[in-house]
């Protein structure tokens, strides 16, 4: 029986980033990653490889980082772990044992088994496997009318990119009020939903669907429970994804309610020399201090480098401190953004609150090529003046904008500090100094604060 220090079971970002953290800590370490697929993929390039992403393979993501700092990959599927005995089976027969195993088994999309139909053929999913993936941009490129379940980031982001396609009837369902509903106020929400029907998708919000009908055992339109029928060869369900965590439940691992692996600040399991990262694994809300449970590759890799770091002795005390929630995503040329709290989950989480807002272009003068409205929003809370959450919309230097909005969260900015932020800026890459944006919300929010201390 084949022995290593430490063996991850996983080839996800926060599998190949433990593995390669890890290592490069303990060189004289031995290491082993065993995962299902020899090719992977970026999983948040995916809805690009059905238009943007002239092939698959510009989307290929692999263990290569983790070979070059001297890890062993192992193609193979683990069947069974005995945590007592610090050993595992893969589906060849091979046995193996362990001085410390990783989970990092990511999560699996969420299978629609509750609607009638969803067995029929042309109904998919998005799962991570770059061998599926490219078996259903087959199917898009083959299809006519499509109907995409789910309004969240991925239904979103597919919806948008089979658009594209001059051909192509696309239509979006999402039983919320606006899509990207979950990360976004409405007042954003709904300009995703504006931006998504300015390039031709069918936005039906506040629907469901109802039924998927076929004819000799293929998907040929969509029931949903108002009535509605869409003719569609084509249907792709985006209403989420679970936790792969059936192989650790099997092992003997805690799992928290929503089925993801317990794990401590510093990603231990209950079990000694048992660890879990990213998706598959417990997290805690930055601002709330409640378990969630984000799945996002950001998270997924700032777990597996604390753990990395602290694999074979506490390095870095600085655990996780939890999970911030920073989304971003793109459509129709407009940017998305959000980090920490917003209004509904602040809420929900009995959470304190003002908010500052602005709205400018992202250029300066705004006549320049190229410019494109912002919108800013953060949320503050009205005791100190700390920056909680923020959402953002506009051109592209959004996407970095929110990462100074969370940093300032874990760094427990207060707007007061934050009306004085020294910052660069040029007239084709910013809004004007002036009036830069992200201090306009601060000040903004400096006066609602003022006005209810009156």
């Amino acid at each position: 029986m084949k022995n290593y220090d430490v063996i991850i079971i996983g080839g996800g970002p926060s599998g190949i980033i433990t593995g390669v953290t890890g290592k490069k800590q303990n060189p004289d370490t031995s290491f082993l990653m065993i995962k299902e697929e020899e090719k992977g993929l970026v999983p948040c390039g995916i809805p690009y490889v059905f238009h943007d992403l002239d092939d698959i393979s510009q989307n290929k993501m692999g263990p290569a980082p983790f070979v070059k700092a001297g890890g062993d990959v192992l193609i193979d599927k683990v069947i069974d772990i005995d945590i007592k005995r610090k050993t595992l089976k893969n589906a060849s027969g091979e046995e193996l044992s362990y001085g410390k195993l990783i989970f990092a088994t990511g999560s699996i999309p969420t299978v629609p088994s509750f609607l009638k139909g969803y067995d029929l053929k042309n109904v998919e999913q998005i799962p991570k496997s770059y061998d599926y993936i490219a078996g259903l941009k087959e199917k898009i490129l083959a299809a006519k009318n499509v109907v995409v379940i789910g309004g969240g980031f991925i239904g979103a982001e597919v919806a948008e990119q089979i658009a594209k396609y001059d051909t192509k009837k696309v239509t979006l369902v999402e039983m919320q009020k606006h899509c990207l509903g979950q990360a976004f106020s409405p007042d954003f929400a709904v300009l995703a939903d504006k931006n998504l029907r300015a390039i031709g998708v069918n936005v039906l919000t506040e629907n469901t669907v109802k039924e998927l009908v076929g004819k000799d055992g293929k998907v040929n339109s969509v029931i949903l429970t108002s009535g509605e029928i869409i003719e569609s060869d084509l249907v792709i369900s985006a209403i989420g994804y679970k936790p792969n965590t059936d192989l650790a439940k099997r092992a003997g691992l805690q799992l928290t309610k929503s089925g993801t692996i317990r794990v401590d600040k510093f990603m231990r399991t209950n079990e000694e020399n048992v660890y879990a990262v990213g998706d598959c694994s417990q997290t805690i809300g930055f601002i709330t201090g409640r378990t969630d449970h984000i799945m996002l590759a950001s998270t997924a890799t700032a777990e597996a480098r604390i753990l990395g770091y602290n694999l074979c002795k506490i390095g870095i005390l600085r655990a996780f401190s939890g999970t911030l929630s920073v989304f971003s995503t793109e459509l129709n040329g407009f940017a998305f953004a959000s980090a920490g709290a917003i209004e509904q989950s602040a809420e929900a989480g009995n959470v304190e609150y003002v908010t500052g807002s602005f709205a400018d272009v992202d250029r300066h003068p705004g006549a320049l090529p190229g410019a494109k409205e912002i919108r800013i929003k953060i949320i503050v809370s009205p005791k100190n003046g700390e920056i909680i959450g923020g959402e953002i919309y506009g051109g592209k230097s959004i996407g970095e904008m929110i990462n100074i909005i969370a940093l300032a969260i874990q760094k427990f900015v207060t707007v007061y500090e934050m009306v004085s932020f020294q910052v660069g800026t040029h007239p084709l890459l910013t809004t004007a100094p002036t009036k830069y944006s992200l201090i306009k919300a601060c000040e903004d929010a400096i006066s609602k604060i003022n006005c209810k201390q009156r």
